[in-house]
């Protein structure tokens, strides 16, 4: 369990820290107040990443050169520093080279409201779900993703450049197939394992007898290479790499349907929650115990009925860190400790106890 937080330059966090509750701790505050920030850091300090944005350099506090995240998990310290040309991480001290123990320590799954934009947003958005997902669960799925990115970086940077420089291209097009594969297979698997998850969860926070489908939409055949040859003359016009798994997409299918056309905001909303729900089930089964839950505002949104519903699927024994900008529902969850997050007029952020 995470027992303590520190924060430097994170977010709008210049210094600050905060203790949790081994199972649950609510955080009362008004919008702007950082509450979702806060659960950002948490994910970040546990899984090296953000949920929420697609690199850590938006999460530097404006005017700051990098930030530092520290925290007490399950008897181990951990400790982040993040800057556009720097990191360092450190396991009780010890500085790691490689991520694989620190990782390997606790996994994390983050509920908000947000999350509806995995049903109507933009494929970036699942993607990210996807890889935050998949690199929880797979001990390699971090390294194959990195890999391709840089070769899809390379390759697009020679595909800009003036005069051609096909050779280049072609160097880079071998990792890219490489790496593309791999991501392709895993991230296949993953909405293979995800899908019977959010069936069962749908269901049951639901309640109306809807179905509900995952299907993985690859941004390339298992024919990449071929695909690739023939849409050469394509990228060279626009000069970017055209095919390949950072077009990959996931679709939601309710009655047979996209949920993103065809699915009320009510149902959109629930198959968002049924998909993290089913992420804390298969990281549950992996881990053999709970991941640490972080609940972003989300049970003001539903009805009492909706609510309970959403708690009673809940992993049991999980650690839960809860955000909310009212108390009228509090009664549903019970924290076992119970603070209040405010901006003072300088701008430093305050918590209290209530």
């Amino acid at each position: 369990m995470l027992s303590r937080l520190s924060l430097r330059d994170f977010r709008c966090f210049q210094n600050f820290e905060i203790e949790f509750d081994p199972d649950t701790t609510c955080i009362i505050g008004q919008n702007t107040t950082g509450k979702t920030c806060l659960l950002e850091a948490v994910a970040v300090l546990i899984r090296l990443q953000s949920p929420r944005a697609g690199s850590l350099q938006e999460a530097i506090r404006f005017g700051a050169r990098g930030l530092v995240v520290d925290g007490h998990v399950s008897g181990y310290h951990l400790q982040f520093y993040y800057s556009a040309s720097r990191r360092k991480l450190a396991l009780d001290g010890v500085v790691q080279r490689v991520p694989g123990s620190y990782l390997d320590i606790l996994r994390v799954v983050y509920f908000g409201n947000s999350d509806i934009e995995l049903v109507r947003g933009n494929a970036e958005a699942r993607r990210r779900f996807l890889d935050f997902v998949g690199s929880q669960l797979f001990a390699n799925y971090r390294e194959i993703l990195r890999s391709y990115q840089r070769a899809l970086r390379s390759r697009n940077a020679f595909l800009k450049m003036l005069p051609a420089r096909p050779r280049e291209v072609a160097a880079y097009t071998k990792p890219l197939l490489k790496f593309g594969h791999q991501l392709a297979a895993l991230r296949a698997f993953l909405v293979e394992r995800l899908e019977p998850g959010v069936v069962s969860a749908f269901s049951s926070v639901s309640n109306r007898g809807e179905t509900i489908a995952l299907r993985y939409q690859p941004g390339a055949t298992s024919d990449f290479e071929n695909e690739l040859v023939k849409s050469a003359g394509e990228e060279r016009r626009l000069r970017t790499t055209l095919i390949g798994p950072h077009r990959d997409d996931l679709q939601m299918l309710v009655h047979g349907k996209p949920a993103e056309l065809f699915a009320s905001e009510g149902q959109q909303r629930t198959i968002a929650i049924a998909v993290k729900l089913a992420q804390a089930e298969i990281l549950k089964d992996l881990m053999g115990r709970a991941p640490i839950l972080l609940l972003d505002d989300v049970f003001g949104e539903l009805d009492h009925s909706g609510r309970n519903r959403l708690i009673a699927n809940l992993p049991k024994h999980g650690q839960r860190l809860v955000t909310t900008t009212s108390l009228d529902w509090l009664s549903d969850i019970q924290p076992g400790r119970l603070c209040r997050l405010r901006a003072n007029e300088d701008g430093k952020r305050v918590l209290e106890a209530v």
